[in-house]
């Protein structure tokens, strides 16, 4: 590959930097500039019906501060600010910007398209690397770019005192554009020459956005030019610094990040990180990655399944099934060893809460492989873990548990999940709760309508004897003929082991058939409630496990008997 083609970008000189030792404690401003930036992007730009919709839907997330357009590229976006201005829908809390370059028509044209709303930003930008005034205007010089800039401020407070009355709160805008590639002290100059104009004081902010127009560096030296002109702006109390990193190194986020410890007092982004290129830094990850940290980032994400659906209908786009906090598979686990740590998780979580006399809910989140609780995001916990080749027991157990409400007993676990792996091995792919539950029923729960094996079990009844044994009668089917079994014993399962053994069904006699465990819980609460057993039984050197479920806990231990036999003898 050629690679002497390119060069490394250029380190910041800056001594004692602070920003490595800051944390972030509160969230900055944020900027969507879906509707501008993210939209400019698209193949098929938005319609007006789904840019209202995008609209409404920022703000009922909680954005305070809009990109809505460029009125002056065309008269659809024109169209688009005058409507949502003429028809109310910008709540009074909510400031709109649009966008113009540096000429007077434009900004002529971008100022009038603003005429009634109540807080306006008009936002102007020109490059200022020095590619651009080579390249694209000719050789510029320093000066000449400088002054398109200034102008265009003088230009924009002029057609704002023409244009707009007092009903419009107005607020203003400048980006030095490709800020990343511009010198750090002609970036500085640029935005001191605009302040001079705007003269930025105490209730009149200015916004100086510093934008990767282009990403070309890490994030470390985004973070130092940010801090770099934090330092040595003049007037800095009156000014907002505001990031706009792209995502073409793939680190917008981190950028964003950063940039804040340096001195960035707002975000500008997309949701899900639409935008030219590889796209805007994502303003949903960067909320969220607060949201993790114990920050509440003042945008409503709990219901990050419908703002998925409406940002894929608006963009006409698909958001990627890993994408961070909201795509399909974030929250979900193959991985075997993934899936028994996410298990022993919850379960340990719920008995703190137990313990604790306390919901799960207000405990703090510690739980393996997944950052937050889905439930925090609208999201359930149904798949938190799906099983493929790659998972073992614990997966396996999790969803028997959490959908099935069976508690398989550890060595089960082993044994049924080795069945699962057959199956994916041999078919490949994923397999669905449901299939899951299908296998496990046709594996251990013979019924009436489904049976199978050498003993199917119509009913049975006991009763104690004196000596505090329990004498047991059952009807039955034994090798497709129906038969009356009695036994006795020290309990019902042994009282049938015992039947069982008399009708010559297993050989009790030789040692042929042990009991090595026995576990049963309830399934649910209520008079409606089931039971499930669980027996784990040696026939010979076969070591098997059944199953039984019944509303009455004697008859699940006898149907959990039948089941162990049964797959015991190869049914």
């Amino acid at each position: 590959m050629p690679v002497h083609k390119y060069r490394p970008f250029q380190a910041v000189e800056l001594r004692e930097r602070a920003w490595p030792g800051r944390r972030i404690t509160a969230p900055p401003r944020w900027l969507s500039t879906d509707l501008r930036d993210g939209n400019q992007a698209l193949i098929d730009p938005m319609s007006p019906a789904r840019k209202r919709k995008m609209f409404d839907l920022l703000v009922a997330m909680g954005y305070k501060e809009i990109e809505v357009g460029f009125p002056a590229s065309g008269q659809t976006d024109f169209d688009f600010v005058r409507s949502i201005i003429e028809e109310e829908a910008i709540p009074e809390d909510v400031t709109i910007s649009v966008l113009t370059q540096a000429r007077e028509e434009l900004i002529a044209r971008t100022v009038e398209s603003l005429a009634g709303a109540r807080n306006a930003t008009v936002h102007l930008y020109n490059a200022t690397a020095p590619v651009f005034r080579r390249v694209v205007f000719g050789d510029a010089s320093r000066e000449d770019v400088k002054q398109i800039a200034v102008d265009g401020t003088r230009l924009v407070m002029e057609y704002a005192e023409k244009l707009l009355d007092d009903r419009t709160v107005f607020g203003y805008q400048y980006s030095p554009e490709i800020f990343t590639d511009t010198e750090l002290d002609f970036a500085l100059e640029v935005c001191e020459g605009v302040m001079d104009v705007w003269q930025p004081e105490e209730g009149r902010e200015i916004i100086l956005n510093l934008p990767a127009t282009v990403e070309r560096s890490t994030p470390s030296t985004y973070a130092d030019r940010f801090e770099w002109m934090s330092r040595n702006l003049s007037r800095r109390a009156y000014v907002c610094l505001s990031a706009h990193p792209h995502n073409d190194r793939g680190t917008a986020v981190a950028a964003a990040e950063l940039a804040v410890m340096a001195g960035a007092d707002r975000v500008e982004g997309c949701l899900f990180g639409q935008g030219e290129r590889t796209g805007n830094v994502d303003l949903v990850t960067l909320g969220m990655n607060l949201f993790s940290q114990g920050v509440d980032p003042r945008i409503d994400f709990s219901r990050i399944d419908e703002i998925r659906r409406t940002w894929e209908y608006c963009n006409q786009m698909e958001v990627h099934p890993r994408h961070p906090y909201v795509g399909d598979l974030v929250y979900t686990s193959f991985s075997g060893s993934h899936q028994d740590a996410i298990k022993k998780a919850f379960e340990a979580r719920q008995a703190e809460a137990a313990a604790a006399g306390v919901s799960a809910d207000d405990l703090v989140w510690e739980m393996p492989y997944l950052p937050i609780d889905p439930k925090d995001v609208g999201r359930s916990y149904e798949a938190v873990i799906r099983v493929n080749s790659q998972s073992g027991k614990g997966g396996v157990a999790y969803v028997l548990k959490n959908d099935y409400k069976l508690d398989l007993p550890r060595r089960m676990q082993i044994e049924f999940s080795r069945i699962i792996q057959e199956r994916t091995d041999a078919d490949g792919g994923e397999i669905t709760p449901g299939q899951i539950w299908d296998i496990f029923c046709h594996e251990y729960l013979p019924t009436p309508h489904a049976p199978w094996g050498r003993v199917a079990l119509r009913g049975a009844q006991t009763s104690t004897s004196t000596d505090g044994h329990d004498a047991l009668t059952v009807d039955a089917v034994v090798d497709g003929a129906d038969t009356v079994l009695t036994g006795a014993g020290n309990g019902p399962i042994a009282a049938f082991f015992d039947a069982l053994a008399r009708a010559g069904v297993i050989d009790q006699a030789e040692g042929d058939v042990r009991l090595l465990d026995y576990v049963e819980h309830t399934m649910s609460e209520g008079a409606g409630s089931q039971a499930a057993a669980y027996i784990e039984i040696a026939v010979g050197d076969k070591v098997r496990w059944g199953v039984g479920i019944d509303a009455n806990i004697v008859r699940a231990s006898l149907k959990a008997v039948v089941s162990a036999v049964n797959r015991a003898a190869g049914r």
